[in-house]
């Protein structure tokens, strides 16, 4: 068939214009990848040669409330290998298996490997300088010496709880390590390099420097000083009454920062390792529940005194030594019984059946309506990880025998924390705050404060009022009753002592107990409370004679320390046998050592230095009050004349 020239003509007129539009897509497709495209595929294509060698950015500090570091990073080198710039792997595998101690087969198949770039593993992770310095001087192509950091702990095992661990990476694993790991941690940083497909560098291109972003300083409530000797105590109470486990806290009842926290055993953050997974993974202070004995009666105490379910000083009980509820006779832990005694020596010698009429008269949906407000029963919400509920009885479940035993801290179960932040609410006023451990936020390179934790209160549990008559009680508790062994002379303080018997296999052991105290200082103005727990101590075992000296000796370092002043308005001690009396130091300048003989008796004991007949000076100063037996030390000459002797004092 034959075409006719008009359709030649039409076909190539379409196929010249086919192919026009065909161009023209083509050139804006170009136009468009080249003008709009250009830089985005760009940088797809550096990043598909970019090879980078990381560097970790510094884990935020941790300081005490005072600024002292007890946390912070020191530099810890890591040796990466780049495989595709490994000239000799074999000789490069010998040296470097030579320095880290690690064998060279492993190393090898680590820089042989087909990777753009590989860790050596587990011997090059978190080396010394020293091992770094070598490595770098051997100038092995591929071998890379990135800087690192590592935690460092400059105090060992102080406040290893609180603090926690970290991991290889520097991650947060335990305390507040873990609790506040987005925060402490930064932003990694890095130094890149173009790279052809086999991993060589490519000539003439530059390094590209990405500058790591630190993590914030974090301020805890910790107080070093206040740590150090409430971890001390734990050591030698540990040592002392080889017991399974020590527990302490100090907090300030007016805000619930915790001043100290601790428990033994312990173990170095540093080296956690080589302690035992339970060591390190429970803190016990937040972790640890138990039924905690008579330091529960305050609760009962506080309730029944809001609720004017009982008065102190007018209203008389008898104590037969035991009490009849429901068929269960609960008993007194003093054979026989206290007898008539008011109230308030019900509280002084914790009386069990005292509480139990409290607990009676308040009745269970009030009394567990306090204790639940108080906080026990659910998490003090403490920033801090692993912390418990504890247990109470359902409501339903709640008979006599349940109401009574609960009266007196029995058939509940508790945290130190819950304990210590529940004491403080029932003496500071009736606030109950939530326990924190933060303070402050810092920015690292200013120092500029980002944040501060305010006091979060929960609860107002109870009235002023009760909370000063709930103070004066205990504050007797400690002159006169079973809290005598944690008076300190000078100072006011209010406790309470806590035995209870441990629960074994479902049954209450005869033989193991936990043994506690809670004190706090001034008891007009509470500034810090004590809670001291030893589980299953050797010996007697009796919180007032184990805890509550425990907590004397904490005070005595720490209340001085606050710039607590003594105060010579102190209820007077009742002393009994075996507790050691305070005398005051009598003058002794000016007098002859046979004059002094006659006088002193058995109260001091006296240690003499110099020549002659008549004492020019004496240590302690003449006032004093100290406990008995304590040494009087004298300077002896011969009589000097009054100036002299004035001279001699006021060098002293």
């Amino acid at each position: 068939m034959q075409v006719s020239n008009a359709k030649v003509r039409r076909r190539l007129w379409i196929a010249l214009w086919g192919g026009t539009l065909i161009f023209l897509a083509l050139m804006l497709r170009l136009a468009y990848v080249q003008l709009w495209l250009g830089s985005e595929l760009t940088q797809k294509a550096e990043d598909s040669w970019r090879r980078d060698i990381p560097f970790e950015e510094k884990r935020g500090e941790i300081w005490d409330r005072n600024g002292v570091k007890l946390a912070y990073n020191i530099t810890s080198p890591t040796v990466l290998a780049i495989p595709a710039q490994i000239k000799d792997a074999r000789n490069t595998a010998a040296q470097l298996a030579r320095v880290l101690e690690v064998s060279e087969e492993t190393i090898y198949k680590q820089i042989t490997i087909r990777k753009s770039l590989s860790n050596i593993k587990p011997g090059g992770r978190k080396i010394t300088a020293e091992k770094a310095q070598e490595i770098r001087q051997l100038k092995l192509p591929g071998i890379v010496v990135a800087e690192d950091n590592k935690r460092y702990y400059p105090f060992g095992e102080l406040a290893a709880h609180i603090l926690g661990i970290t991991g290889i990476d520097n991650q947060g694993l335990t305390g507040v390590e873990a609790e506040y790991d987005q925060r402490l941690n930064g932003i990694r940083g890095s130094i890149s390099f173009l790279a052809d497909a086999a991993g060589r560098q490519m000539p003439n291109s530059s390094d590209q420097y990405t500058k790591a972003k630190d993590g914030l300083n974090l301020q805890l409530t910790i107080d070093n000083y206040m740590q150090t000797v409430l971890e001390r105590e734990l050591d030698q109470a540990m040592l002392h009454y080889q017991a399974k486990d020590v527990i302490g806290i100090m907090m300030d009842p007016n805000n619930g920062e915790v001043l100290a926290m601790a428990s033994r055993p312990s173990y170095n953050p540093a080296e956690y390792k080589e302690s035992p997974a339970e060591v390190y993974n429970r803190n016990l202070p937040i972790w640890m529940t138990y039924e905690p004995g008579s330091t529960f009666k305050i609760i009962t105490l506080a309730a029944a005194l809001e609720e004017k379910k009982v008065d102190l000083q007018h209203e008389m009980f008898y104590d037969k030594g035991a009490i009849e509820v429901a068929g269960a006779r609960l008993r007194c832990w003093k054979a026989g019984g206290h007898g008539s005694e008011t109230f308030l020596q019900v509280v002084q010698n914790s009386c069990n059946p005292g509480f139990v009429v409290m607990g009676q008269r308040l009745g269970k949906e009030t009394l567990f309506d306090y204790i639940r407000r108080f906080g026990f029963g659910k998490k003090t919400g403490i920033d801090i990880g692993g912390e418990e509920n504890g247990i109470l009885f359902k409501l339903a479940k709640v008979g006599p025998v349940e109401l009574a035993t609960t009266a007196f801290g029995q058939g509940v179960s508790v945290t130190p924390i819950q304990q210590i932040a529940a004491v403080s609410a029932a003496i500071n006023g009736g606030k109950l705050f939530k326990p924190h451990i933060a303070r402050a936020w810092y920015q690292p390179e200013t120092g500029e404060v980002l944040e501060t934790v305010e006091p979060e209160l929960v609860d107002q549990v109870i009235s002023e009022a009760t909370s000063k008559q709930v103070r004066d009680a205990l504050e007797s508790v400690v002159a006169k009753g079973t809290g005598r062994n944690a008076f300190l002379d000078g100072y006011r303080i209010g406790g309470k002592t806590g035995t209870a018997q441990k629960v074994v296999n479902g049954y209450y052991s005869a033989d193991e107990h936990i043994v506690s105290f809670v004190g706090f200082a001034p008891a007009d103005n509470p500034k810090v409370v004590i809670y001291i727990a030893v589980d299953d101590p050797q010996g007697l075992q009796f919180g007032g004679l184990i805890a509550a000296p425990i907590v004397k000796n904490i005070m005595s370092d720490v209340l001085p320390y606050m710039k607590v002043e003594k105060q010579k308005a102190q209820i007077t001690k009742d002393y009994r046998y075996g507790d050691v009396k305070i005398v005051e130091v009598p003058d002794l300048v000016g007098r002859t050592v046979e004059d002094i003989y006659e006088d002193l008796n058995s109260d001091f004991l006296l240690a003499k230095s110099g020549q002659g007949s008549t004492v020019i000076s004496q240590a302690p100063k003449p006032g004093t009050r100290v406990d008995q037996g304590s040494t009087i030390r004298i300077l002896l000459a011969n009589q000097p004349n009054e100036t002299k002797r004035r001279e001699i004092n006021e060098a002293e």
